[in-house]
């Protein structure tokens, strides 16, 4: 087995053993097995969007299966570590540490999972299932390396969800979707640049600037996951909602489609 994932399993389980000693590994499923849980976005999109390998868990060996720990291993070797009790119903304790490791190495281990955890349709199953002893060749490295660029798109996407934009607080506090919105040029690197509007705000009301609120991208997203097909559009953008899925660029023609969230 790889060095890193021995070190992975070592640190999960000792934790566990030390931070929750009421727990005992026969109640966990597999005696403490550790999984790899890559078939919710798998290996390249976590290390390229979410910049760690995909998450590893153990879990409770009981009808709910829920998780004991969780660690979140980051590309550069930190990583933080959640333990669960009440049988995987409450975080318990919360770990951040770093492995003694460089990024290189953390890479040849991407590249390992990604060819024979996901290229194998392995999906959330045992480290000690897939194959990590055997090393990637360079032609494999530079597969994976090349692949980035299948992931630029969602880089992007998630760097402006983390960034503020303006909602009116018809969506915020009134329930409406969103009905229209626009981006102009950011006024810092904090701002994405979009507004968004619920498309029923008159002159009156969109010139009182309490009746707007700054908020992340993401929690409108969250409240209206419709619109996250649309950020990435250029600066200068103005699109109506015409449907309940579906915007497109406003002319002046278009009606605003209406619809609330809640």
């Amino acid at each position: 087995m790889n060095s890193i994932l021995k070190k992975v399993r070592e640190i999960m389980r000792s934790s566990l053993k030390e931070n929750l000693p009421q727990v005992t590994f026969n109640e966990l499923e597999e005696g403490g097995m550790v999984y790899y849980m890559n078939g919710k976005n798998g290996t390249e999109f976590d290390w390229y969007v979410n910049e760690k390998l995909s998450d590893f868990m153990i879990f409770y060996d009981d009808k709910d299966k829920l998780g004991a720990a969780k660690m979140r291993l980051y590309n550069a070797g930190d990583y933080v570590l959640y333990l669960y009790d009440d049988h995987g119903k409450n975080v318990a304790k919360e770990i951040k540490g770093s492995l003694d490791v460089s990024e290189d190495e953390m890479r040849v281990l991407a590249v390992m999972l990604t060819n024979n955890a996901d290229g194998k349709k392995i999906w959330d199953s045992s480290i000690e299932k897939t194959d990590t002893d055997t090393e990637p060749s360079e032609k494999d490295m530079a597969q994976f390396i090349d692949d980035a660029k299948y992931y630029e798109n969602s880089i992007m996407l998630k760097k402006i969800m983390g960034k503020l934009c303006v909602v009116s607080k018809m969506i915020l506090e009134d329930g409406y979707k969103v009905g229209f919105m626009s981006r102009s040029e950011p006024g810092d690197d904090q701002d994405s640049g979009w507004m968004f509007y619920a498309g029923k705000e008159d002159e009156e009301y969109s010139n009182d600037a309490g009746n707007f609120a700054l908020c992340y991208v993401a929690s409108v997203t969250d409240m209206d996951h419709t619109v996250t097909g649309y950020l990435n559009y250029p600066y200068g953008t103005d699109l109506i909602r015409v449907s309940a899925d579906k915007f497109e660029k406003d002319v002046g023609q278009e009606k605003v489609y209406m619809e609330k969230w809640k």
